[in-house]
């Protein structure tokens, strides 16, 4: 039973907490890209599809907890140090992804809705009194679809011209938006390293059955 406890304990571990740390080190970049970029669907579902990554497999991280409580009761090493060291940096890594993490990845999801809806409503304002292909005789809305390419200026530029937009800001004229991937990069890094130091941990634990 100990051994099939421990099975689950280390599947869910991969299962659970790699998808997260990996789609929470792509988030930044490619909610960077999505804000450059206003009105592009490919960018924002890319943002998109990471967050609800994170969320649904944060989720399942719970199981990784609970198998470990009673694989750590099943080997009788509940009050060993490194077991107590291990616990508090998993908590402390649940708090920085609950709390430092989703929150700032679910504002930047908002963000990017916001921009391409402004991005959208700017180009119908700015064609309404033409009576352009854009708007139709209906008077019906303007999708981000139905923008011609040269309406989005940050679609065909070069990769060096669109980096220096999205450190500048002035893709979207957010450059607070833009700041907060960065710290959010960050804060994604140190995550990152606390989950990292308690697989370490589990891997080389003083009085380990291996004898390493």
């Amino acid at each position: 039973m100990t051994k099939f406890l421990l099975s689950v304990h280390v599947l869910a571990a991969i299962v659970a907490i790699g998808p997260v740390t990996v789609a929470a080190s792509m988030f930044p970049s490619a909610a960077r890209a999505a804000l450059a970029r206003p009105g592009d669907e490919h960018s924002a579902g890319v943002a998109r599809v990471l967050y609800r990554i994170c969320g649904i497999y944060s989720a399942l991280g719970l199981l990784v907890v609970v198998f470990g409580f009673f694989t750590a009761q099943g080997l009788d090493v509940l009050g060993q140090i490194w077991l107590m060291v291990a616990i508090a940096l998993t908590g402390l890594a649940a708090i920085v992804l609950a709390f430092a993490i989703l929150p700032v990845q679910r504002n930047l999801i908002d963000e990017i809705t916001t921009a391409a809806a402004a991005r959208v409503a700017g180009a119908g304002t700015g064609t309404a009194g033409t009576g352009g292909a854009e708007a139709s005789s209906e008077g019906a809305p303007v999708s981000a679809m139905d923008l011609p390419t040269a309406d989005m200026p940050t679609a065909s530029l070069p990769a060096s011209r669109v980096a220096a937009a999205l450190d500048s800001g002035a893709a979207t004229g957010n450059g607070f938006a833009l700041a907060r991937t960065k710290r959010l990069a960050m804060t994604v890094g140190i995550f990152n390293l606390l989950w990292a130091t308690v697989t370490v941990l589990m891997i080389i634990r003083p009085g380990s059955t291996t004898g390493v």
